[in-house]
């Protein structure tokens, strides 16, 4: 395609391909109009002028008949002085559709009638410390909550109880002001009002005409079962309210598990490690295993080495999304004495005569290898 004057490819101005779809058109025109629009610009005409090349690029091209004489003959499709497409470029549309599908209310409200979005208050964090078992059984918490919340003596409506606020006379009442900028109009953030449409001109004495005070509340908190360190639990509509009314935001829970002394956790699998002595290891024993819900017996079988693992099926943790309830296992170590006293000493080089390498069948395995590779 030629091109017939000085005025930049409308698809080298947005920065994508003659293929682009929709989509892609209407991503790469709000990129590069939220960077050069005037609000966010003030005075700087290049990018004013600017803004108003990526507008006419993009409104030409979302518009599939234009797109086609311009994709066929170029600018000159519109240029009526060289003979080109009658049907024209109109600058004159209303191009708040467009504006308002692609920036809302980023850059002073919303576009279309005057309406305004409710806002939204400030969403709250709270770090939470639970113990080993409340992780593992779920509790009930009960926390307090610094918070804005609505005025409890305008209720919310920012004036002193018996007056009324004003509509304001900038707006009339829309919260937003219009103005044309270039070739279309757009609307923006009263200032006068700050969006709200009315003016206040005898405040709440109580929150000084905000709508909102700071109260601390108590609130219950359910910590589901099998809830593990990293969690984040939500509380909708918890959080802080916003000045001037609107939808108060939420409020997270951070769970952070404290250390238990003598468990430890590995996804829903509960680990107990537990000493015993070599005659115990060697001989055999039941010892009392210490659970979630409380101690339970179990047999050590002869010749246990230390490491052994045994498995107590269903005494782990509950999984936080279903399916049942992990295992506890029960890791056994054989602790050597460190001290004897003489008879043990002499009872211990006794047996250590006796050893014979039949029952000692690990030990005779290693070393039997160990002869193999060096010798």
């Amino acid at each position: 395609m030629a091109t017939t004057n000085n005025k930049a490819d409308y698809y080298e101005l947005l920065g994508v391909n003659r293929t682009a779809n929709e989509e892609e058109l209407k991503k790469a025109y709000r990129k590069a109009a939220m960077r050069y629009h005037p609000d966010r610009n003030p005075g700087d005409k290049a990018a004013e002028e600017k803004f108003k090349e990526l507008s006419e690029a993009y409104q030409m091209l979302s518009d599939p008949e234009k797109r086609a004489q311009y994709d066929r003959f170029g600018h000159a499709a519109f240029d009526q002085t060289r003979g080109g497409f009658s049907g024209g470029f109109d600058f004159n549309g209303n191009f708040e559709d467009i504006f308002s599908d692609l920036f809302g209310d980023i850059f002073g409200g919303g576009q279309g009638g005057g309406r305004r979005r409710a806002r939204r208050g400030e969403d709250l964090s709270y770090s939470m410390d639970i113990s080993f078992e409340e992780a593992a059984f779920g509790a009930e918490k009960t926390i307090s909550i610094p918070r804005s919340v609505t005025c409890d003596t305008c209720q919310g409506k920012r004036t002193k109880p018996g007056t009324t606020s004003k509509t304001c006379t900038t707006c009339r009442g829309s919260g937003q002001v219009r103005f044309q900028q270039g070739f279309f109009t757009v609307a923006r953030t009263c200032h006068q009002c700050g969006g709200q449409g009315s003016v206040i001109t005898d405040p709440c004495d109580t929150c000084r005409g905000t709508g909102v005070g700071r109260k601390t509340a108590n609130l219950q908190v359910k910590i589901p079962a099998g809830v593990d360190s990293g969690a984040r639990l939500k509380l909708r509509g918890e959080g802080e309210t916003p000045p001037t009314g609107g939808v108060p935001g939420d409020l997270y829970i951070l769970i952070q598990v404290k250390e238990h002394p003598l468990f430890k956790r590995q996804d829903n699998t509960v680990i107990c490690d537990i000493p015993i002595s070599f005659p115990h290891a060697a001989l055999g024993t039941e010892i009392e295993v210490p659970t979630l819900e409380g101690k339970i017996k179990l047999k050590v079988p002869a010749g246990t080495q230390s490491g052994n693992v045994f498995r107590l099926r269903g005494k782990g943790i509950v999984s936080l999304n279903g399916g049942g309830r992990g295992d506890q296992l029960v890791r056994v170590m054989v602790e050597t004495p460190r001290k004897l006293t003489a008879r043990q000493r002499e009872l211990l080089e006794e047996f250590a005569r006796l050893d014979g390498a039949d029952v000692h069948p690990m030990s005779k395995g290693f070393f039997e290898k160990v002869k193999e590779l060096f010798g």
